[in-house]
């Protein structure tokens, strides 16, 4: 055999391969974005995932990539692993379309329309008008003709390939190859690793049904490699749940674990049989056609037995891949899953669940920090440094993952959602961050004996109170996107940067009367000044909370905003300051108690 007799089957395989990844991707252009969102709407029970997954499949022509998809939406917490176990089952049944497809060829009716739809025929057919829609304007109509100038080449190759192998067949080391295969145990492994190399079982069938088409391929050969290439498909999953969250990686583990269930009951079923009574038509050469049936009714047969016993497929999974304990920030941010930044508006919704994350975690963290300082708990402020660890890497990573769908062509709206995510992401950080100096302070003082007098307690009662207040009036803003609770906001963050200069003075007299010691003034002044810090990026998350109830209505400049309101200008905003000021300014009563001073404090001062 000469290098010019293995040429035709090298690029017959290649435009095979070429044809197959190019309609692949002009389906995933065409319908992807739609197909994202019937997977993530419609997989209530798993019956329901069984015949989506079948469908999209069939779409898009690979079990891989609807695998693939499902690992994302589980890593992205989109859909749970009961879910995705159906969607996964109906993935390997909707793979068997390509073959289909190419059974065409089979096709013996000689009439001018079954001679056009053979696949020697149709290929030119499909490259002319693929080609010309192709090469015209982009839009769906350039997707369009990207699957059929797929198909046509695919076919193509095949027919290629089907010419290239056919001398093969009077070749007696070739024919021994095959012969080898009818071993089970050789002829899955096999086919495991062609698809795994070409990373797709539908090509992977393919190529067995060209190797058919040349008669070189015996029923005993072909029943092995056929299992075989369920498997081997599995390897692009596995690749692709690396890094994701658990659930995600247990997602790519069910589909292993299905087909080589599925594989080990079939194997011994089959050679059960062949043994006790034997299958009459063992020997004889299997057709593009009997490969199709066999790999369609592997699949089908495989999904009906183990479509009841999901939940014992769950269990393995679950034993093989086990939950840690306590939370998981990978899982958490597995919400950021790259597959959905082509599809700006399901990214977004992900990185605002993960904003939404952070928002609830820093507002819990100031309660935390507070609640440290009038009673230390050591298990609380591990709580709080961990959900911490989760805030600075959820800054980090949300940031760059809405930069990234910058890069995506975005809507009006869009563009704006991007705006005001980014503006805020530092701020629910940095409350964080003021929450942990917080418990510092409370560990602080814990280990060095450091009280603070009884009028200092009172001082900081009333002032975390206060931001107690701006914080829940903030949060609850923020998530009803209220403009009435926002609009209360700025007034109060004026009347706690009032109250925490006057404190601050307030602690100087002390410390110059001698009732305080300076150890717990330097404490009481940074608890003060991270309180202020806090009620700053409180406002920081109001003005977006208003700036998004004024879009549509007109520019809102929300620096302009602050002006105006500090100014006075409006009667509202009047009322409210000086209802907090009631509220919590003139509760503060004077640095030092008029009399008896000195016995008030010198119990509270340490040593």
């Amino acid at each position: 055999m000469t290098f010019l007799d293995i040429l035709p089957i090298v690029g017959g395989i290649s435009l095979f391969l070429f044809g197959m990844t190019l309609m692949g991707e002009g389906l995933e252009k065409l319908a992807g974005a739609k197909l994202e969102r019937l997977l993530e709407r419609l997989t209530s029970t798993t019956v329901k995932g069984v015949l989506l997954g079948t469908a999209v499949t069939a779409i898009i022509q690979s079990s891989a990539a609807t695998t693939v998809m499902v690992v994302g939406f589980v890593n992205a917490g989109i859909m749970n692993l009961s879910q995705a176990v159906g969607v996964i089952m109906g993935a390997n049944i909707g793979t068997t379309a390509t073959a289909w497809l190419l059974t065409l060829a089979d096709i013996t009716n000689t009439g001018l329309f079954f001679t056009l739809i053979k696949p020697a025929n149709l290929c030119y057919i499909l490259i002319c008008v693929g080609g010309i829609l192709y090469f015209g304007k982009a839009g769906r109509k350039k997707d369009l003709g990207s699957v059929l100038f797929g198909l046509g080449v695919l076919f193509l190759g095949m027919y290629m390939l089907e010419q290239g192998l056919s001398p093969l067949r009077e070749m007696p080391a070739f024919t021994n190859l095959f012969t080898s295969f009818r071993n089970p145990l050789l002829g899955i492994l096999a086919g495991a690793l062609v698809t795994a190399a070409i990373q797709s079982s539908s090509a992977s069938v393919g190529l067995l049904q060209a190797l058919a088409a040349s008669g070189l391929v015996s029923f005993s050969t072909a029943v092995p490699i056929i299992m075989g290439q369920n498997i081997g498909t599995c390897v692009t999953v596995l690749i692709a749940s690396i890094g994701a969250n658990k659930n995600a990686k247990r997602a790519a583990l069910t589909h292993l674990y299905f087909n080589l269930i599925g594989t080990t009951a079939f194997t011994l079923a089959i050679y059960g049989v062949q043994y006790l009574i034997g299958i009459p038509f063992w020997d004889s050469l299997i057709s593009r056609t009997d490969i199709s049936i066999f790999h369609s009714t592997f699949n089908i047969v495989n999904t009906l037995w183990l479509l009841p016993l999901n939940g014992l497929l769950i269990k393995l999974v679950n034993m093989t891949i086990k939950s840690d304990e306590g939370g998981d920030v990978q899982s958490r941010l597995g919400l950021l899953e790259p597959r959905f930044l082509s599809t700006p508006a399901i990214a977004l919704d992900q990185g605002l669940k993960v904003l939404n994350q952070m928002a609830t975690i820093a507002h819990r963290n100031v309660d935390r920090a507070v609640a440290l300082l009038e009673h230390y708990e050591q298990k609380e402020a591990d709580i709080l440094q961990e959900e911490e660890r989760f805030l600075d890497k959820a800054d980090t990573k949300l940031s760059n993952y809405i930069v990234q769908i910058t890069s995506e062509q975005l809507t009006a709206a869009e563009t704006d959602r991007v705006g005001d995510m980014l503006k805020i992401i530092s701020d629910f950080e940095r409350i964080g961050d003021h929450a942990v100096n917080i418990a510092e302070v409370a560990e602080y003082n814990l280990k060095n004996g450091v009280t603070f007098s009884g009028y200092a307690k009172v001082e900081l009662q009333i002032i975390s109170e206060a931001v107690r207040e701006i914080m829940d009036t903030t949060f609850s803003a923020y998530f009803k996107v209220d403009e009435r609770l926002a609009f209360t906001v700025e007034p109060l963050e004026e009347v706690i940067d009032d109250m925490q200069e006057k404190l601050k003075n307030q602690h100087i007299e002390r410390l110059q009367a001698g009732v305080c010691s300076v150890q717990a003034g330097i404490s009481f002044l940074e608890i003060l000044s991270n309180f202020e810090r806090i009620s700053d990026h409180c406002s920081n998350i109001a003005l977006v909370v208003l700036r998004l109830k004024w879009r549509g209505t007109g520019y809102f400049d929300g620096h302009k905003y602050q002006r105006q309101i500090h100014k006075a200008e409006d009667p509202h905003y009047i009322e409210l300051s000086d209802a907090f000021r009631k509220k919590y300014f003139d509760r503060i009563g004077p640095a030092i108690p008029p009399q008896h001073a000195m016995d008030i404090f010198d119990d509270t001062i340490p040593e």
